[in-house]
């Protein structure tokens, strides 16, 4: 696309994006908003007092399900993977194409009788993850401290899903439902080993593959950023095991930790660091040893060693090369001459892949990309795009348009058991959501 194409679509989706907020119904949602922080904050603390660790997120999402359905939603369930769905569509509140013309039976949130539903028509999705980082037993109740909320998971993701039933209940006070449906999602898998499986239910597997046509996902504290690139990461299990035995009589025998020590260290001096990667390539690779295990006691050769790895990056390609690195620097420690005559068993290598993220782009062309600008524009908020690692990178990676987006406020101690959220301010962030998800539904519209 040209410079010239570019400024056009740009000052197209801005003439939409004041077109859309002078409509009535989109009045009536933004005060909603304004009303119901402090309904917005007693849902939040509600619902962080439920556990939601990693694979456990069951009692949560059952909670999100009963929400969903008292604010109106239909085909409110679980799917497979443990995500809460429900879709709001027409006909059954007036479509917002309807709503726009400005008809008095229209704004009523009355639906033409010639109104038939498609079947199976595309889906604008928006998420918010219902996971934490934190394991079975970890307090969750929260506190508070002033406007302060104070807990784990506070920020991420109580702020993110607190927007997604703001935005529910402001559609439905307002009596909106967009050209083409919502599917609303407090979803599963989204931290640490949950792989973003409930992502990969949602478009590899589930009923709702093929028909999501773009995706937001809403993620953490702050008002500007907005996530189009998504950094990769791929993560291993390295285990390497042996006969083990006495650190005296048996020191003859290769010892796990020894020789997966000396794995990092050469991966270590294999992969750059930020300092030493050329700054003209545009991309970052990242390793880190997260957590070595093994052994029994001071004075014992170990059985087995085990290393988690953890490697991202910016670029598929350097994904791809610094996979095999791994697998190389690995292999090469492993002794190839035979053991002593009573080593039993030899000593293995097993490299096992224990988590996914694809590395992607939202184009710079993307009609998501300019409703955001046109949408921030128009509200006065500065745009930033922002790397990271989220729900919306496995749609980037398939070629759908998706971006994760701030839920407002302010947040710190992100992932620790000092984690707090301030809801103060949330509201522009609110309404920057809900008006690029109105308009992104009239640009999807077939």
């Amino acid at each position: 696309m040209t410079t010239a194409q570019t400024s056009a679509q740009t000052a197209l989706a801005q003439h939409r994006i004041t077109r859309l907020a002078t409509h009535l119904p989109v009045h009536r949602a933004f005060h909603w908003l304004h009303l119901h922080q402090s309904q917005l904050r007693a849902w939040q603390l509600e619902f962080l007092a439920i556990p939601a660790p990693p694979f456990a997120e069951s009692a949560r999402a059952a909670w999100f399900l009963a929400h969903f359905a008292a604010l109106g939603l239909s085909n409110v369930h679980l799917d497979d993977a443990g995500n809460a769905l429900g879709e709001l569509r027409a006909p059954f509140i007036a479509p917002l194409s309807h709503a726009m013309s400005g008809t008095a039976a229209e704004r009523s949130g009355s639906t033409p009788e010639s109104s038939t539903p498609d079947p199976s028509p595309p889906f604008l999705l928006v998420s918010a993850h219902l996971d934490t980082v934190f394991p079975p037993g970890t307090p969750t109740v929260p506190t508070e401290e002033g406007p302060r909320i104070l807990g784990p998971g506070s920020c991420d993701n109580g702020a993110g899903l607190t927007a997604l039933l703001a935005l529910i209940a402001a559609l439905r006070y307002a009596k909106i439902a967009p050209p083409i449906p919502i599917l609303f999602a407090a979803n599963v898998g989204e931290e640490g080993e949950g792989d973003l499986r409930g992502m990969r239910q949602l478009f590899c597997n589930g009923p709702y593959r093929n028909r999501i046509a773009a995706a937001i996902a809403i993620d953490g504290s702050g008002t500007p950023a907005a996530v189009t690139r998504a950094l990769g990461s791929r993560r291993f299990r390295v285990t390497i095991s042996g006969p083990g035995g006495h650190s005296w009589t048996d020191s003859a025998t290769p010892n796990p930790i020894t020789l997966l020590s000396r794995g990092i260290t050469a991966l270590a001096g294999a992969i750059p660091t930020d300092s030493e990667q050329p700054a003209t390539n545009g991309s970052r690779t990242t390793f880190s040893p997260g957590l070595i295990s093994g052994g029994t006691s001071i004075n014992s050769i170990p059985q087995s060693a085990t290393v988690l790895l953890d490697l991202r990056s910016t670029d598929s390609a350097q994904l791809d090369r610094h996979t095999q690195l791994i697998h190389e620097a690995f292999a090469a420690v492993i002794p190839v001459a035979p053991g002593p005559p009573n080593q039993n068993p030899p000593i293995k290598l097993l490299i096992e892949p224990i988590g996914e993220r694809p590395a992607a782009l939202l184009p710079a062309d993307s009609p998501l990309l300019h409703t955001l600008r046109a949408v921030d524009r128009h509200l006065g908020i500065r745009t930033e795009l922002r790397l990271g690692s989220t729900d919306a990178n496995l749609p980037l990676s398939l070629g759908i348009p998706a971006a994760a987006f701030a839920a407002g406020g302010a947040g710190g101690g992100i992932h620790t058991l000092a984690e707090w959220y301030d809801p103060t301010g949330r509201e522009t962030a609110l309404r920057r959501i809900l008006l690029t998800l109105l308009d992104l539904a009239q640009t999807l519209l077939p």
